[in-house]
């Protein structure tokens, strides 16, 4: 179960965070009240990388076959007006 630390506390008892967080898993940071962060196992955080960054075969099956995603993009280029010798 995740557990909210205020940033200040977080702060204060980043070892306790950090064990918490390998021990019980995912533990939320709050700012002035706000749940600004959360602190993952990097086991955990690496899976959920891995969900969210689709794969070449889902990219190829896809409605419409996104490939612009494989290719870096490039660069534009301007073209110079050509001089008129009159």
């Amino acid at each position: 179960m995740s557990k909210i630390w205020p940033v200040q506390d977080a702060k204060a008892r980043f070892s306790e965070l950090l064990e918490t967080s390998l021990a019980e898993g995912p533990q939320i940071v709050t700012k002035r009240g706000v749940e600004t962060a959360v602190l993952v196992p990097i086991d955990e955080w690496r899976r959920l990388e891995m969900r969210a960054r689709p794969d070449l075969k889902q990219l190829l099956l896809a409605p419409g076959a996104r490939t612009d995603a494989l290719t870096p993009p490039r660069p534009q280029h301007r073209h110079r007006v050509s001089p008129s010798f009159e």
